[in-house]
């Protein structure tokens, strides 16, 4: 049966089940296909929902990360821009599967890497997750100490060879707690989140630069000379990171894509939503962190920094503004999928609510001050190295989904043991495999980038896989997945 979208009709839950025994050890309220009353969001709850999450301090942080290691302001655009081009298509192609089936990530995932295998990429991507959720955190915390600071409490900063001052870190705790009402309240909370926040903070950065280029001449501004970086810029590692920057969502998108109408309102809302609203963001990161040079004398990496710096009225709603843009992002980007992803392990004990508390547990583990202590550690160590682990997971679901089961899946078997997805006891080990072959070449250059071996001694090739690791895993897992999977 279709419905007007031309997709298959949405199931009312709890559908699975009807062909064979659902099995509770697969299924909960939060993880089965959505009923058509649920599938109310549009095109601009799309559109709101990637302008909520691109315009955040992370964003913001690429762009002043690029122009710290050597490129100019116009080939860090382009390459953000580039970058969201790219990954927009899994993004799409990945997220049709949600108007279409109605069920999350970690059950599309059970399609390929077997009913209890997609418990690894689940867990993979909710781990991801935590890491991002940890540094929205601490990037609204130090927005929040900023603005207590010109309140004019005069807290302290870190210390000679401190990352995060004790004020500092009891901002990151406060800031942690807003986030669980969010979670506890469910996905059409975040939806109206977004909307409300979305036009906010694209005028709060467009009245930053207003200020900033009345301050700076733009013959000035935009005419600084590229920093100068040992081997020059690197342009290819540099690409691989930013596409890895939205690999995340480009897995689990049909978390959000499962509420939409129809096919048009999810792509056409993502279209709009990110290549351009993420290009524009990434020039306030190059206005601010050329501007912060000329006015102070510094470059600041981080939005607050400069704001702090303004120390005007106006800088302190900059700073609530980056505490709401921050939240946004938080909620969408790094809780909506790991709730699901956990309550993918345990579907009778782990709801939604309860995977999204799990999650904001494990970040606080995180301590994303020392991740974030260098531009190279950001964009090459963090963005490059789970970008190589979701790139392999997304040539694997992208392979099923298209060119092995043609777009078809069988919704009752996600659902239930011994049907279709059971393979060897719930795991595709092909599945497994295409995995590590994605991945494993990758990681001795990870190892070196990171500083965990000596990067003097490592043969070229390795480094050079690495730099191309998303694409190098996403092409080599699908191609194994794809042979393997023809010959079954």
């Amino acid at each position: 049966m279709m419905n007007s979208s031309g997709g298959a009709a949405p199931l009312a839950a709890p559908a699975p089940g009807q062909g064979r025994t659902q099995d509770a050890s697969l299924a909960n309220d939060d993880l089965l296909p959505t009923t058509a009353a649920q599938r109310h969001w549009a095109w601009k709850d799309y559109a709101a929902l990637w302008v909520g999450m691109v315009v955040c301090v992370p964003t913001y942080t690429m762009a002043s990360s690029m122009l710290d290691q050597g490129f100019s302001w116009q080939m860090a655009v382009w390459l953000v821009f580039l970058a969201n081009c790219i990954v927009l298509v899994p993004m799409v192609l990945i997220g049709r599967v949600g108007p279409k089936y109605g069920v999350p990530f970690p059950v599309l995932a059970r399609a390929s890497f077997g009913v209890k295998g997609a418990n690894l990429p689940a867990v993979l991507r909710g781990l991801v997750a935590c890491g991002w959720f940890s540094i929205n955190c601490y990037f609204g915390a130090l927005a929040l100490h900023g603005f207590l600071n010109i309140l004019g409490l005069g807290l302290a900063g870190p210390a000679d060879g401190q990352t995060i001052s004790t004020s500092q870190f009891m901002c990151f705790l406060a800031f942690w707690a807003v986030h669980i009402w969010f979670i506890w309240k469910g996905p059409e909370s975040i939806r109206k989140l977004e909307v409300i926040a979305a036009p906010l903070m694209v005028a709060a950065s467009i009245l930053l630069v207003v200020v900033l280029l009345m301050r700076v001449p733009p013959s000035q501004l935009f005419n600084l000379p590229a920093k100068v970086v040992e081997g020059g810029p690197k342009t290819w590692a540099a690409l691989t990171g930013l596409v890895g920057f939205w690999a995340t969502l480009a897995l689990n998108i049909p978390d959000f894509t499962r509420f939409a109408r129809s096919q048009k309102d999810q792509v056409l809302g993502q279209a709009i939503g990110l290549p351009i609203p993420m290009a524009l963001f990434s020039m306030v990161g190059v206005i601010g962190f050329s501007a912060s040079a000329i006015l102070y004398g510094k470059a600041q990496l981080f939005p607050d920094g400069l704001l702090t710096q303004m120390g005007s009225v106006a800088a302190g709603l900059g700073l609530l503004v980056i505490l709401l843009a921050n939240l946004t992002t938080n909620v969408a980007a790094n809780l909506v999928s790991p709730s699901y992803d956990f309550s993918q392990i345990a579907p009778s004990k782990i709801s939604f609510r309860m995977g999204g508390v799990i999650a904001a547990l494990l970040g606080l583990l995180f301590m994303p001050w020392k991740l974030l202590a260098t531009s190279g550690s950001y964009l090459f160590v963090w963005l490059g190295g789970y970008g190589t682990l979701l790139g392999a997971i997304a040539g694997i679901l992208l392979v099923d989904y298209y060119l092995v089961r043609r777009t078809q899946l069988k919704v009752d078997d996600l659902y239930c043991r011994g049907g279709d997805y059971e393979y060897t006891n719930g795991w595709n080990l092909h599945a497994l495999v295409a995995f590590l072959l994605g991945v494993l070449p990758c990681l001795p250059g990870y190892l070196a980038v990171s500083g965990v071996v000596d990067k003097a001694g490592m043969p070229a090739i390795w480094l050079t896989l690495f730099d191309s690791g998303w694409f190098f895993s996403l092409a080599v897992a699908g191609l194994y997945y794809f042979v393997t999977a023809k010959k079954r």
